[in-house]
């Protein structure tokens, strides 16, 4: 059975992702104002974290913990680092000129950022939060993670 999910925003919702257990189900979505979060069980927003400037692309981890956005406004050129156990931000990494899409790999492990204007994919470790390694590519922008984690 399909539940429609209805919240009522005070922003418009750029991107929709879930996280957690299905007694407690989370959705984040970005919006101009931050992530906005929703228990998908009573259909509430329970938070809003502020990030960096323009939330775009959201992905949470496999594991449920954190959540990362890219802030493609002004040029903020940052993933936010949300935690999911208190709603804060938790760490800002600095990637490439207009961040947009955000992919993790099931291991958790890695998090790939497409940059749309510098026509890149940064690679941070989920770990350090650090960027590893920078790829070059063209119109870069969506971005996705087979679930093997092998491509």
């Amino acid at each position: 059975m399909t539940q429609l999910l209805r919240v009522a925003l005070a922003t418009a919702g750029l991107l929709l992702v879930f996280a957690g257990s299905a007694s407690a189900q989370y959705a984040y979505i970005s919006t101009s104002g931050g992530v906005s979060v929703i228990n998908t069980v009573t259909n509430a927003v329970t938070a809003t974290v502020n990030v960096g400037s323009g939330a775009n692309g959201v992905a949470v981890n496999p594991a449920g913990r954190y959540v990362y956005v890219a802030n493609d406004s002004n040029f903020d050129n940052t993933v936010s680092v949300i935690s999911t156990a208190t709603n804060t931000v938790t760490a800002t990494v600095t990637v490439g000129t207009l961040p947009v899409g955000v992919a993790i790999n099931p291991a958790g492990t890695y998090v790939y950022v497409t940059n749309l204007v510098s026509h890149t994919l940064s690679v941070i470790n989920a770990a350090t939060n650090v960027v590893t390694a920078t790829v070059v590519g063209s119109g870069t922008s969506g971005v996705a993670v087979n679930p093997a984690g092998t491509y």
